[in-house]
């Protein structure tokens, strides 16, 4: 009887293994300091250093200094905080997070930075245990983060951060960008009772507390902008006759006052006199 089984029992195992999901392959870090994660493929994208130096953000020198600390930190194996850096859109978080990051990393082969995708936060955990086998540091690197559609992702990320039974390992640094302080918004707890309205509060509190360090990016006034915008123009050689008539006009078509405003009005003043851009 076993016998006659056999080559029925071959064939199952054969099309299991054809089934089955290719062992995803084992992670190189050495050739590159920036990657992004591919969570279904299971791989690390490598990508190219991040080309703008930290001191060309302009306007923000406490949220850099408060944030390179905290890297210096970590990457001395120090005692730190995952990051959250919040406040309104344009105001440098994104371009903050990889600048400081690369400052940090300039004299440091082993710290590395993984970019991961906001949809993908439920796969954190998973990440979390690959690099806890890694002799590397990392920083991994969540942009414009928010839990628009409720919980799961918010409950995974809780978990993976504090609460779960392991935890990110020492060797890991969250560090996430968002436009919100508290990451979910508040029109779910409309038209509830006030116990419930409670709750939910709390609940979205308990995301943000995560993180042990939050930089505010307020919105900029019109003196910060200026100076940007001027020490921009000093920065590349623009010409500067006119220059804060034309910054003020760009702004005000913009619809509001931003680093990033402020660097693409100097993309397009020096576009518009051929003058090429190193950065």
């Amino acid at each position: 009887m076993t016998q006659d089984l056999s080559p029925l029992l071959l064939r199952i195992a054969e099309a299991l293994e054809r089934l089955a999901p290719p062992a995803s392959p084992t992670p190189d870090f050495s050739g590159a300091r920036l990657f992004r994660h591919d969570a279904g493929r299971g791989l690390f994208i490598a990508a190219p250093d991040y080309p703008l130096p930290l001191d060309a953000l302009l306007g923000v020198d406490r949220q850099k200094e408060a944030l390179s600390a905290n890297l210096s930190r970590f990457a001395a194996g120090l005692p730190c905080n995952h990051v959250l850096l919040w406040g309104v859109r344009g105001a440098g978080k994104s371009s903050m997070a990889k600048a400081a990051f690369m400052a940090c990393a300039r004299d440091r082969e082993d710290l590395k930075l993984i970019e991961v995708d906001r949809d993908e936060i439920t796969a954190l955990p998973r990440l979390f245990d690959i690099l806890r086998e890694r002799p590397e540091r990392f920083i991994v690197l969540c942009d414009d983060l928010s839990f628009e559609d409720g919980a799961e992702a918010a409950k995974a990320l809780k978990s993976a951060l504090e609460g779960g039974v392991s935890g990110p390992p020492s060797t890991v640094l969250f560090l996430a960008t968002s436009n919100r302080r508290h990451l979910m918004p508040r029109g779910h707890v409309e038209d509830r009772g006030l116990i419930a309205a409670a709750e939910d509060a709390e609940e979205e509190v308990s995301v943000s507390d995560r993180f042990g360090l939050w930089i505010g990016f307020p919105p900029m006034d019109q003196p910060t902008y200026l100076a940007a915008v001027r020490a921009y123009a000093r920065r590349y050689g623009l010409p500067v006759r006119g220059l804060d008539r034309r910054a003020l006009q760009w702004a005000q078509a913009r619809g509001g006052r931003s680093g990033r405003v402020a660097w693409q009005f100097i993309l397009d003043l020096a576009g518009s006199k051929g003058i090429a851009l190193p950065v």
